[in-house]
């Protein structure tokens, strides 16, 4: 098995400042190449720290580490030259690539005419020194990519340094692949299969149990790898294996479904934003939300194409915008209050009628911390589907803080939306 680290370079990143999304995203590039992830490492900008992430790597015998960030032409990056030191090569400069990254570097004069182009250059010289004998990935912005594999006759992993940005890095990796040094060791790599089973509808543990109840079966899972995850109120039960552990997944799979087949909504990658946008082709959503703010919306339309059914939302967040936007009646506001049933009804109905919809959705809760009562606690949602003369809604206690709140209210409407898209009504 040939095993790959990423250790991601940045004190921004280390003090949340910044989100690494870098290094999810190699982990799964590793993946799909047959290397198996064993670990992220996040360090600040400091030399001794990603030389001991480096080291670390090397004593855990790992076969390629891949370090993102720290290659700018900054007093504080520093990974080239930390790698080189890793890599027992020494650092020289590469005249080939100082002209090339000048070139790149010429295009900001026009740009900005006023800019010291001199002390441009010498700032970004620097990025030409690299450690001897490194493969140079062409720049995408003005850092070179680097392949550095360890000084003859000593012994440790291949080191893949890239740069911190993700337009810049993940056209990187491809390149990377096509190199001599990476593709050598991804040629010894075997081959794994990654199958995704989605459920919802039950806690984590149930599943957790589930998954023991078919172990104590005597189906042997050892040649699979099986993890667990839940995310936004659904459960993902993402399998890796060995093409020649096929059958033992089948078999997994069939009990799996002997289990919980009325709950599992996706067994081939795809999310229930993918499935609601396919059963959303040839017709037409709007959407009325209170608690969520707009983050229904912001989902339906973060896939392409959402222009072809989405056709917008109303953010009702006060009772007078309820009304006035929506026709929420007063008199249902006062009966059942904001948070119940027949107002997210009226809100799913109203914004079909404002925008000319075929489906309407509503949503109102209490995302809290405060607003909750003994009768509706934080975390009470209500929310509604319509299409023509079908009516779906559904109350909920949603457990978490208000970001968790919100964010999983969208997935229970993504679901009632495919539910009543399917065929189910109230």
């Amino acid at each position: 098995m040939i095993r790959g680290g990423i250790l991601i370079t940045g004190t921004e990143v280390l003090t949340g400042i910044i989100t690494d999304r870098n290094g999810p995203w190699l982990s799964e590039q590793m993946r799909a190449s047959g290397i198996q992830p064993a670990q992220i490492t996040v360090v600040g900008d400091r030399p001794e720290d990603v030389l001991a992430g480096l080291e670390s790597m090397k004593a855990q015998g790992l076969d390629l580490i891949v370090t993102s960030g720290g290659l700018g032409p900054t007093a504080d990056d520093l990974t080239a030259e930390v790698v080189g030191r890793f890599q027992q090569r020494e650092m020289v400069l590469d005249e080939p690539l100082e002209g090339r990254i000048a070139e790149i570097l010429s295009a900001l004069s026009s740009r900005w005419p006023n800019l010291d182009m001199e002390a441009v250059r010498a700032a970004n010289r620097k990025q030409a020194v690299i450690p001897q004998g490194s493969t140079i990935l062409e720049p995408v912005g003005t850092a070179p990519g680097l392949l550095v594999a360890p000084q003859e006759g000593t012994e440790g992993p291949l080191v893949l340094v890239l740069p911190g940005p993700p337009r810049e890095l993940k056209p990187m990796w491809t390149t990377a692949l096509t190199t001599s040094p990476l593709r050598n060791l991804v040629s010894e790599a075997p081959s794994f299969e990654r199958r995704m089973v989605r459920i919802f509808g039950i806690p984590e543990s149930e599943l957790a149990a589930s998954l023991r109840s078919i172990e104590d079966t005597g189906l042997d899972v050892s040649r699979l790898e099986i993890t667990t995850c839940l995310r936004r109120g659904e459960i993902e039960i993402a399998t890796t294996f060995v093409p020649a552990a096929k059958d033992e997944y089948e078999a997994l799979l069939k009990q799996i479904r002997e289990r919980h087949g009325d709950l599992i909504f996706s067994e081939d990658e795809r999310t229930i934003d993918d499935l609601v946008a396919a059963l959303l082709q040839g017709t037409t959503v709007a959407v009325a939300e209170s608690c969520t703010g707009g983050l229904l919306c912001t989902r339906l339309t973060e896939l392409p194409g959402a222009s072809d059914y989405v056709l917008g939302g109303v953010v009702s967040y006060s009772n007078s915008v309820k009304q006035s936007a929506l026709g929420v009646a007063p008199d249902l506001l006062a009966q059942h209050g904001a948070v119940s049933e027949p107002v997210a009804l009226a809100m799913a109905e109203g914004v079909c009628s404002s925008l000319g919809a075929a489906i309407g959705v509503g949503i109102t809760g209490i995302a809290g911390p405060g607003g909750g009562t003994d009768e509706k606690p934080v975390g009470t949602v209500c929310i509604a589907v319509t299409q023509g003369d079908k009516r779906l809604a559904r109350t909920l206690l949603i457990p978490g803080g208000r970001a968790d709140i919100r964010d999983r209210s969208t997935t229970l409407a993504l679901h009632l939306m495919r539910r009543l898209m399917l065929g189910e009504t109230d």
